[in-house]
């Protein structure tokens, strides 16, 4: 585990300043993890803290629940409180995670984990609306960026409409080949999206703790009133939010939007 840089060196709080005392222990804390805090990087625990600053641990404990807040640290249980890693914005559009992640200045890439033709499953069949049995192509992904994981998703896709899509490798990007080869190109989505914990499998190839908290995205894709793509998706909670803008019925905005999932 990496620690902060020792001796730890923040600067001291004033004595006769007018402003709290956690107000300016928040503040010290703020101006030095921006000079030393690469993210996952551990703080002082609170007793080192408070004996630093002179300060109880309640008023230590206000200022990192502060910057945990706004997400400049962050709670491990049962590890500790770290300088937090940013989040990726889920903004919620039809997009293949490939362009997401060249579009954020980052190196896409994926392992396969599954790249096979099945019968549905009684599952699979409701949720593409075909009958149980009918051959479905599976596709499961460990996605990674920078050589992170960053989720795992697995999609199904109604065999008789990708007819020799297993004769080749496995895309690199599922709705680049679906729309150049086979003419679907994705025009609506609907996203259920919840939040659930790690199982042992989910969370050896997430690289998390069991029980982590993750998003579980489950999406139905749409080319015209036709259910392509039925996936779900399992995306790292410390790395992801979710931004879902919002707009009055009848009001006009100056982007359009439209639902998405990253993969």
């Amino acid at each position: 585990m990496t620690i902060l840089p020792r001796p730890f060196d923040a600067e001291p709080l004033d004595p006769v300043s007018h402003e709290a005392k956690h107000v300016q222990l928040r503040e010290s804390l703020r101006r030095y993890l921006e000079t030393y805090g690469e993210p996952g990087t551990a703080i002082p625990s609170e007793r080192q803290l408070s004996e630093y600053f002179g300060v109880a641990r309640m008023t230590v404990r206000q200022a990192i629940d502060a910057l945990v807040a706004e997400e400049v640290l962050e709670r491990i249980v049962g590890l500790g409180t770290f300088v937090a890693r940013s989040k990726m914005d889920l903004h919620m559009k039809m997009t293949s995670y490939t362009e997401e992640m060249i579009r954020r200045g980052m190196v896409p890439d994926a392992r396969v984990l599954a790249f096979e033709q099945q019968g549905a499953s009684p599952l699979v069949a409701r949720e593409l609306q075909i009958d149980i049995g009918q051959p479905v192509v599976r596709f499961r992904r460990q996605l990674l960026a920078d050589g992170e994981p960053m989720s795992v998703d697995e999609n199904f896709i109604p065999a008789h409409r990708v007819v020799g899509i297993l004769d080749d490798p496995p895309p690199t990007s599922l709705y680049n080949v679906l729309s150049e080869k086979y003419g679907l190109v994705m025009e609506w989505g609907e996203d259920t999206i919840e939040a659930t914990a790690a199982s042992p499998s989910i969370a050896r190839l997430l690289n998390v703790e069991l029980n982590a908290p993750l998003l579980r995205i489950q999406r139905h894709a749409y080319v015209a009133r036709s259910m392509i793509d039925y996936s779900v998706s399992y995306y790292r909670a410390d790395r992801y939010k979710l931004w879902v803008p919002l707009q009055r019925p009848g009001v006009r905005t100056p982007r359009a939007y439209s639902s998405k999932r990253l993969g």
